[in-house]
């Protein structure tokens, strides 16, 4: 009998496009600003498009599972180089059915006004990156938009889509649960089905990891930080929203993001665009892929046949390891028959001793994280991998 949770040899897809109006102060990914790249933009879409066409030759035939537009700002994209990827994606790799197609959009007005284009192109998801709906909070995240053209921007993104996720960061200096809560709770009354909320990460090579280096930011503290964790779990949970995944929240399990569902489960998917990664499964051996991060080097790569500045075979204990890691993030858990590749076993410690803790436990041959050990997940990763 074929197991449910098995991503099969079905495909995803993520397309990374790297360009942002603004770049965020807490960002850390690979991004440029927009302005004035059009030309740069052009060759970009056309060289996504051939690094698709030559992974299909190194893949062979596949199913694809979804698709998952990231960035950057991908609602800045041409609506056309949007339809094309998606057209291309599908003729390659024909889907069974009807498939996820998501796309993550800042809600300022100018983006918003793409909203029909970007569903006439083939979204069908929309990820907004709201992140707060307080107008202080976001000057403070470096937004280029303000609570009242987030609302606008969702009226519109309402109109155009079906599925909506909404992107929000807590744990900022000073918010008390009392006022995340109410931020919460007004952010769900905009009819989003899912709701990811990240705690804010201070990174080092960040305008936010500057500032904290300095002394001049100073986040929560471990307990108001754990404070405001389960004000975040006890809100969404009351509105009927289950934590399938460490960071995110769905409206039961048709809202949950399919595309992000396949990649914990260990699923096979191509990583196009500068800096996006990708795993494969390549005569067998699980391959890991990371695309030149710089613009101009990706370009120049996919033209020359070598896109990617790493392609590791990965040993079948880091195959196993790496799927561990990311299938325990959710509500599923990881197969116990990964725990072997691992040289762990649930009868011995340090499985035995989480699970007798209460931060694990054993359910229809799956190790499943508890509600103690998810927010200490971390650390029971640590004494499970050291």
């Amino acid at each position: 009998m074929t197991d449910p949770l098995d991503p099969g040899t079905d495909i995803g897809l993520y397309v990374h496009w790297p360009y942002c109006a603004r770049i965020c102060p807490y960002c850390d990914f690979n991004v440029v600003r927009d302005r004035g790249r059009g030309e740069e933009q052009a060759g970009l879409v056309e060289a996504i498009l051939a690094d698709l066409r030559a992974q299909r030759v190194l893949t062979g035939p596949r199913r694809l599972a979804s698709i998952f537009f990231g960035g950057g700002t991908p609602s800045l994209m041409a609506p056309q180089a949007v339809a094309r990827i998606v057209a291309a994606a599908r003729d390659l790799f024909p889907p069974a059915g009807e498939i996820e197609i998501t796309l993550e959009a800042n809600p300022t007005d100018a983006e918003a006004g793409r909203f029909a284009a970007l569903a006439d192109a083939g979204i069908n998801r929309l990820s907004m990156g709201v992140q707060a709906l307080d107008d202080a909070a976001l000057r403070f995240l470096g937004r280029d938009h303000s609570a009242a053209e987030a609302l606008r921007a969702v009226d519109l993104a309402r109109r155009a889509f079906d599925r909506l996720s909404i992107d929000l960061i807590y744990a900022r200096p000073d918010q008390t649960p009392k006022d995340w809560a109410g931020e919460l709770t007004a952010s769900l009354a905009l009819g989003f089905e899912h709701v990811s909320p990240y705690q804010l990460t201070i990174e080092p090579t960040t305008a936010f990891g500057r500032a904290f280096a300095r002394g001049t930011l100073t986040p929560p503290d471990e307990d108001r930080a754990a404070s405001l964790y389960e004000t975040t779990q006890a809100v969404l949970s009351a509105a009927g929203f289950d934590a399938y995944e460490v960071s995110n929240h769905a409206r039961g399990p048709a809202a949950r993001s399919s595309h992000n569902l396949h990649v914990w489960r260990g699923g096979d998917y191509l990583g196009l665009g500068p800096g996006a990664h990708g795993r494969l499964t390549l005569d067998g051996v699980r391959t890991a892929t990371v695309a030149h991060r710089r613009i101009a080097d990706y370009v120049v790569g996919v033209s020359a046949g070598t896109p990617w500045s790493d392609r590791d075979a990965q040993s079948p204990a880091d195959a196993a390891e790496e799927r561990f890691l990311l299938a325990l993030r959710t509500t599923e858990g990881a197969p116990v028959g990964l725990l072997s590749a691992l040289e762990l076993s649930p009868d011995r410690a340090p499985v035995a001793d989480l699970i007798a803790d209460g931060f694990l436990m054993l359910q229809d041959d799956r190790l499943i994280a508890t509600a103690r050990g998810r927010p200490v997940l971390d650390g029971v990763l640590k004494a499970l991998l050291t």
